[in-house]
């Protein structure tokens, strides 16, 4: 895969939202540890996973936006077949 260089300002919110999800994955732990209710676990694993698509999404669309904005024509085309390849695959 060529390599795109997304300016690190480009992905302050998904780096906010990963860092939320890891707390949330350290509470499910805690809960599961804890002993807590199944469907309360369930659901807020359900809810990190939701949130964990949110973050990849939001990644592969940056790039494809920064891709089709700051390359040039002939590799362009190339890049945003490959971010869409990556698209696909967290469907």
């Amino acid at each position: 895969m060529k390599r795109v260089d997304i300016p690190q300002g480009e992905l302050a919110d998904v780096v906010k939202r990963l860092n939320r999800i890891q707390g949330q994955i350290g509470g499910i732990v805690r809960m599961i540890e804890d002993g807590r209710d199944c469907a309360a676990v369930v659901t807020q694993l359900a809810a990190a996973s939701k949130a964990l698509n949110k973050a990849s999404f939001a990644v592969v669309s940056t790039g494809m936006r920064y891709c089709s904005i700051n390359s040039e024509e002939e590799t362009r085309e190339v890049d945003l077949r490959e971010l869409e390849r990556l698209l696909l695959s967290l469907a």
